[in-house]
């Protein structure tokens, strides 16, 4: 219960300093990871989690899905279709440039083992675009660099998990058993490709009958409805939970747009709920203990990897591309270790592979790194694009600005009205 008392209390918190955060360096996801480590046993000593906590994976597993479910919603197909040129070379291309850079970097300064070290880079390849919050979703900002991060970091995690999983089986304490574990990992993924693309067809099928039909404020729960049935399937079915998410997602906002509209403001906030519920777990893990057992090649592992491995990679794959220079440059930047990240994280420590604990530290630390470095860069960038409204709401000298407009206008009524016999 005391988990609940301090989440409670990080979201009402976070939610007050969301305007401020919107237009400065502060950043609402900073603040739950902080406030987790705050509360855990390596400061506060308030609530009590390792890695092996239940919690733990229950966060990881609920969150990811919902997240998932949500950006696959974010896939849509008659715009890949227009602009899919520099978002495929992001994926096609630096996206395995930056899961093999880091696996080098890995490999050669902490000393981990080849296979282990490509399940680092292919952990810490996944985007996130809640990092950068001010860039993306803005008119202002071209829309070439918004639909690249946009659709990039919404299709990567999906990528990426197929490649998290073979590679922790094959890592695992018996490579004698990695051939039929990578088996049953293909025939787990295409399972759930196959429930989460035939779900959302009988229900959208559903929706179209006659006599059957949601009215408009139970809409919302159409594909909320949907979500939950399809993660109970996947766990009864031992069918990939979070290839069916992000599958599902797509599906849906492809075969039902109006339930993907009405779904968006819910499906919106409970993937934020879901984000910094397993950012505080995630939070709680982060203790000076954790830190201090880095080794010093591994903090270097740590930089490399967000000033250099994946801006280089991003470079190499828009070689040639027509987007401008400063564009290249910012979308190269703003490549933040995210929420999928945290989560295969998780997978990664709790899966018990020989070296799992000490690719866990890298990749938590570099996570941590991440969101402070890009968290605390979005603003400052997004003025280069003369963003200003930076939260949405009005902001002090706006309040001024308008108190000029109206009290002029009042005054001169009051004049006209004492001058008049």
């Amino acid at each position: 219960m005391v988990l609940v008392v301090v989440f409670g209390i990080a979201l009402l918190v976070a939610v007050l300093l969301s305007g401020l955060a919107a237009r400065t360096v502060l950043s609402t996801s900073l603040l739950f990871l902080l406030g987790g480590a705050l509360v855990s046993d390596g400061f506060l000593g308030l609530i009590h989690i390792t890695s092996d906590s239940e919690i733990v994976g229950v966060t990881a597993d609920l969150a990811l899905f919902a997240v998932l479910f949500t950006d696959g919603m974010h896939v849509a197909f008659p715009t890949l279709r227009r602009n899919w040129r520099n978002p495929a070379r992001a994926l096609g291309l630096g996206m395995p440039l930056a899961m093999a850079g880091m696996a080098l970097v890995t490999h050669y300064l902490v000393g981990l083992d080849w296979t282990t070290s490509f399940l680092v880079g292919a952990v810490l390849a996944p985007t996130d675009p809640v990092f950068a919050s001010a860039i993306v979703g803005r008119k202002e900002v071209p829309a070439k660099l918004r639909q690249l991060l946009n659709v990039e970091s919404g299709i990567n995690d999906g990528l990426a998990l197929p490649v998290v999983l073979i590679l922790i089986a094959a890592a695992g304490p018996t490579s004698g058993q990695a051939q039929s574990s990578v088996g049953e990992i293909a025939l787990e993924l295409a399972l759930g490709l196959v429930l989460g693309t035939v779900l959302p067809l009988a229900v959208a099928g559903l929706v179209r009958l006659h006599l059957l039909g949601a009215e408009p404020k139970l809409q919302p729960l159409l594909p909320l409805a949907t979500g939950i049935i399809l993660y109970a399937a996947c766990h009864l079915t031992h069918a990939n939970p979070y290839l069916a998410a992000f599958s599902a997602g797509a599906v849906l906002a492809s075969v039902s747009p109006e339930s993907k509209s009405a779904f968006e403001p819910l499906g919106e906030a409970l993937a934020e709920l879901a984000k910094f519920a397993a950012l505080l777990v995630f939070g709680a893990l982060l203790t000076p203990a954790l830190f201090g057992d880095l080794s010093m090649g591994g903090y270097v592992a740590v930089v490399l990897a967000i000033v250099l491995i994946r801006p280089a990679s991003l470079l190499v794959s828009l070689l040639g591309a027509r987007i401008e220079r400063r564009e290249k440059l910012v979308a190269a930047w703003f490549g933040p270790k995210g929420f999928a990240s945290v989560v295969y994280g998780l997978l990664v420590l709790q899966a018990g592979i020989p070296q799992g604990e000490m690719a866990y530290t890298l990749i938590a630390v570099c996570i941590a790194f991440s969101i402070i470095a890009h968290s605390s860069t979005d603003v400052p960038i997004a003025r280069l694009f003369h963003v200003d409204d930076l939260a949405g709401i009005p902001s002090d000298d706006d309040h001024r600005d308008q108190t000029r407009l109206t009290v002029p206008r009042d005054t001169t009524d009051q004049e006209k009205h004492r001058a008049s016999p």
